[in-house]
């Protein structure tokens, strides 16, 4: 019986060059004026990619020529066709920039994708890991691995300063000052600030520092680096983060932000003061750090339930009654 070759999916059409350019012109501005991350830059550029793609389907041959409805045809379309909320939302926010942009070069007069909704999305609580969870995570002995060493050293570092996995692969040497127990680290938008360093994270990173130069070779700036002597990439920090939940035998997945989203639960939970907790997170909006008030109300409410009399349930008691 003769096979039936597989279907292959037909590659992408081009994009028109009248439409290219200007994309290209954005990601560039968000490079140089921006001071975006490569990795922000590219999910912008897939975002509009895909977004530009299907506004081409929908006729669109010039970019002055894009009016309200097809933005808002295409929202429609793509929220029937199952993408979700979060995510068109995020393409439709990613439209809206590059729009902003035109407008601001003179090729736009107003921006069409301005007051187009999205469907409502819910708004997902961070997971964090508990105080004894964070236990057992950090609980790595072997000091005889320069891997396990390092390691650990990160680990106790996100959860010691809160940082974003960005900031820490991003973390030189001269970054770092342990007699001072401080570091610098260089946040979104190009924000720089000073976070303080716990004593198990500076016990660990002196640690860190003794290993270090068995796996450095030539890089003389990176704080952490591979076993390939190269700077530490943030998919290796994922894949090692994942592995030691696993042979820590934590019942989560352990991935970095959820060291960063322990850090600030934890902080909030002991100190109320979200003030603080939104420097030491370097957000720039007060209510992006709220979002914590919600886990630590979620937590006194499981204290209230378990401990106040008229909140407990009698379990011989009938609605009945």
């Amino acid at each position: 019986m003769a096979k039936v070759p597989a279907k292959t999916s037909a590659p992408p059409e081009p994009l028109p060059s009248q439409l290219l350019a200007p994309l290209q012109g954005f990601i560039e501005y968000l490079r140089v004026e921006r001071q975006l991350s490569p990795h922000t830059r590219n999910n912008y550029q897939a975002h509009l990619a895909a977004m530009t793609a299907e506004l081409v389907r929908l006729g669109l041959d010039d970019w002055s020529r894009l009016e309200a409805s097809q933005v808002r045809s295409l929202v429609t379309r793509m929220h029937k066709e199952g993408l979700a909320p979060r995510s068109l939302a995020t393409k439709v926010s990613a439209l809206r920039s590059f729009c902003d942009w035109q407008v601001r070069q003179g090729q736009l007069v107003a921006n069409p994708a301005r007051g187009i909704v999205t469907p409502k999305q819910g708004r997902p609580l961070p997971k964090n890991l508990d105080v004894d969870q964070m236990h057992q995570l950090l609980n790595i002995t072997d000091q005889q691995d320069p891997l396990a060493v390092r390691d650990r050293a990160i680990m106790e570092l996100m959860y010691s300063s809160g940082l974003r996995l960005a900031e820490l692969v991003g973390l030189n040497l001269v970054d770092v000052k342990l007699d001072e127990r401080q570091l610098k680290v260089m946040g979104k938008g190009s924000r720089e600030r000073v976070l303080p360093i716990g004593r198990m994270a500076v016990e660990w990173l002196h640690k860190w520092l003794n290993v270090r130069p068995l796996l450095a070779g030539d890089e003389a700036e990176a704080l952490f680096v591979s076993s390939r002597k190269r700077r530490l990439s943030t998919r290796s920090v994922q894949a090692r983060l994942d592995g030691w939940g696993n042979k820590q035998a934590l019942n989560a997945h352990v991935h970095p932000h959820k060291l960063r989203h322990s850090f600030a639960t934890h902080m909030l939970e002991s100190s109320g003061d979200l003030r603080a907790v939104q420097e030491l997170l370097g957000h720039a909006d007060l209510a992006t750090t709220q979002i914590y008030t919600h886990l630590d109300f979620q937590h006194l409410a499981k204290v209230y339930d378990n401990a106040h009399p008229r909140a407990k349930r009698d379990a011989t008691s009938s609605e009945d009654e």
